[in-house]
């Protein structure tokens, strides 16, 4: 009989891409298992399943580890298919959506927030950000830069009042949308760090203001506590469960058995290596063997994501 395992979030309360996902647990009523991982590195439980892999989130079921918040929330919307992410009406654009909220949209939204709070920053996290993007963290640039930055949040969050001004409740129509989550995260971020900052904006955005109090409702689910190296325990007692897919279509020909080496295309940018087990063009899983770990699947989107031959 297979073995029932836990919904497992690595993650931080600070982290707002960590929020993205508690949010979903909270709007499909998910039962989870929450594990507190270090803000910095080193994550000496996590990186064997993951490969080196180090950004935040990271989600694991058994010997499955899903990386990025898009490979996260499209294997929940898998698994618990309602309420949908993806309404009808935005199906592709829900998806899209992060290419702006993950990027542009939080690039000044991070910046605001160090900004602000540049002299309260540890250097030990200041040096742990310099190894993760591979360039300075430069705090006191971003002080410089908090009048910039502070335009670049409101031109952002008006484009979430302009979705909003025919009266609808969320940004897609009448359905929440991984529209609505992935935008949600940086006014999150920026009411989690600099709450009067936000207030100044949102006073002139009054549709914004009654989808963030909409937002913040859905609460995170029902979760239980449990230790990173209680989760290793079950990632090396577990088999990974993702059966082989093949993609027909694959541009470049990859199929499973290939050799290769994952990594992001913009930060962190740490090959994963293993062998293809499931391909499509929006997902990769491949297998690996860690001499801790044991057998590992690892799941990565494809956008945002190098797939590099070994």
């Amino acid at each position: 009989m297979a073995v029932e395992h836990p919904i497992i979030l690595h993650h931080f309360p600070q982290s707002p891409f960590s929020e993205k996902i508690r949010l979903v647990f909270g709007l499909k009523k998910i039962a989870w298992t929450s594990v507190e991982i270090a803000r910095i590195m080193p994550r000496p439980d996590l990186m064997p399943m993951t490969g080196g892999y180090r950004r935040t989130p990271v989600m694991q079921i058994g010997a499955d580890i899903y990386c990025d918040t898009q490979c996260i929330m499209r294997e929940l919307e898998r698994r618990f298919p309602e309420p949908t992410l993806f309404p009808q009406a935005c199906r592709g654009l829900a998806s899209a959506s992060a290419m702006w909220t993950d990027k542009a949209f939080f690039q000044s939204t991070v910046n605001l927030v160090f900004g602000a709070l540049a002299d309260k920053v540890p250097q030990e996290f200041i040096a742990d950000r310099e190894k993760l993007r591979g360039a300075k963290f430069d705090v006191a640039a971003m002080a410089s830069a908090i009048p910039q930055m502070r335009d670049l949040f409101r031109a952002n969050v008006q484009w979430i009042e302009a979705q909003l001004a025919d009266g609808r409740r969320w940004m897609c129509g009448d359905e929440i949308s991984l529209c609505d989550i992935n935008a949600y995260m940086n006014i999150w971020y920026v009411r989690s760090s600099l709450p009067m900052i936000l207030d100044q904006v949102l006073a002139e955005f009054p549709a914004t203001k009654g989808w963030e109090t909409r937002m913040r409702g859905i609460g995170h689910g029902t979760s239980t506590e449990m230790s990173t190296a209680a989760a290793l325990e079950i990632g090396t007692r577990a088999t990974p469960t993702t059966a082989e897919l093949a993609d027909i279509n694959d541009p470049n020909g990859r199929k499973p058995g290939d050799q290769v080496q994952v990594m992001p295309d913009d930060y962190g940018k740490i090959g994963v290596r293993g062998e293809i087990v499931a391909l499509s063009s929006q997902h990769i899983a491949i297998r690996r063997h860690d001499p801790i770990a044991g057998e590992m699947v690892v799941h990565f989107p494809r956008v945002g994501f190098l797939v590099l031959p070994v």
